[in-house]
């Protein structure tokens, strides 16, 4: 994911789906992206299964 891509989906969400989204814009693996947000590395928030990260604290953590 290029910078210019990670910028367009911050500015258009206000969260971001764990997986692909926040994991490929931390230039993660799958795996490692869900053992960092069980550790609390990552900031999520679940809706029923689904666990998603906040755009701001992705801001935050990449320096945008």
């Amino acid at each position: 994911m290029t910078l210019d891509e990670i910028r367009k989906m911050l500015d258009s969400h206000a969260s971001v789906p764990l997986w692909p989204e926040a994991g490929e814009a931390l230039d993660l693996t799958r795996g490692q992206t869900y053992r960092a947000a069980s550790k609390g590395e990552i900031a999520t928030m679940r809706f029923g299964r689904t666990i998603r990260v906040a755009t701001s604290w992705l801001r935050q953590k990449l320096g945008l």
